[in-house]
């Protein structure tokens, strides 16, 4: 297994295997291509080009798809799906950060909201135009969408998933099946703000390593300030990792949040003993690894 980053600074840290940059974020913000890394970029999420043109967002008949919609429970503003002009412009985008010298793209938020959504005039009318149900029209929208942006990449092409691997398809229009024939590997978001509590991780990182048909990254976040924190976090790496996963990824701040926490690693004992006893061959591994350079 294989551990990495994912982060909002361009920088490369020694101990990683793979380095993921957010590339273009929800609020809208755009920034040039992380050279040497993979770059990730929020597709229909975009609050800026709201804000610019409140008439693209995605409707359902109790509002739009806005986190101030409390109807809802949105992280994020959403765009509609089939909006032609902001399709084009992140297709454009998609395919300049090609043209430099990267990895490849991963796409998240991608999809529509949830399972009311769009029900704009013209989502409705390309519904009844398709002769297709709902959920295979909306699907279907999705995987169209995905396989033109996949035709403007150089590299390897990666998507993110809601972590549900049972209703995707009825929620976001994710038919996992027939992204997986377009996809390198799919990266599954587990965030959290502490993993105290970690069954969850560990049974979805479980679900989707045996259900999808590419390989499955995890990304855990990792912008956690304290001990407790970091330790509780490591053991879940450590559990991950006896799943089939390709690697685990972590988020953070900035490089030095990167190297804090294989300082922790390092320096803690306790935990390497405790790795060691549980024969957690793989996080033994890594630790092993920070330790000659931290």
């Amino acid at each position: 297994m294989q551990i990495g980053l994912v982060t909002y600074k361009p920088e490369k840290v020694e101990g990683y295997d793979l380095h993921v940059y957010y590339s273009k974020s929800a609020d809208g913000q755009v920034f040039p291509a992380a050279k040497g890394m993979q770059n990730d970029a929020t597709v229909f999420c975009d609050a800026k080009a709201i804000r610019e043109d409140p008439s693209i967002v995605a409707m359902s008949n109790t509002g739009p798809a806005l986190r101030k919609n409390r109807r809802s429970n949105f992280s994020f503003d959403f765009v509609c799906p089939t909006q032609p002009e902001y399709r084009a412009k992140v297709l454009d985008y998609i395919e300049s950060l090609s043209r430099e010298s990267i990895i490849g793209v991963t796409l998240n938020l991608y999809h529509f909201p949830d399972q009311e959504y769009c029900v704009c005039p013209r989502c409705v009318e390309l519904w009844k135009q398709s002769g297709l149900n709902w959920t295979q029209w909306r699907a279907q929208t999705v995987t169209k969408f995905l396989r033109e942006a996949k035709s403007r990449v150089k590299g390897t092409f990666a998507v993110e998933i809601y972590p549900d691997p049972v209703l995707a398809k009825e929620r976001y229009g994710l038919d996992l099946d027939a992204i997986g024939d377009l996809v390198d590997y799919f990266h599954v978001p587990l965030s959290s703000r502490d993993y105290f509590t970690n069954y969850w991780t560990i049974m979805l990182a479980r679900d989707f390593a045996a259900s999808l048909k590419k390989p499955v990254v995890v990304e855990l976040s990792a912008e956690m300030p304290t001990d407790e924190k970091l330790n509780a976090l490591l053991k879940t790496v450590a559990y991950v990792s006896r799943h089939k996963v390709d690697a685990v990824l972590l988020l953070v701040h900035d490089s030095e949040n990167a190297r804090q926490v294989c300082r922790f690693a390092v320096q803690n004992r306790e935990l390497r003993d405790w790795l060691e006893k549980y024969d957690f061959k793989e996080m033994t591994r890594i630790i092993d690894g920070w330790a000659k350079l931290y």
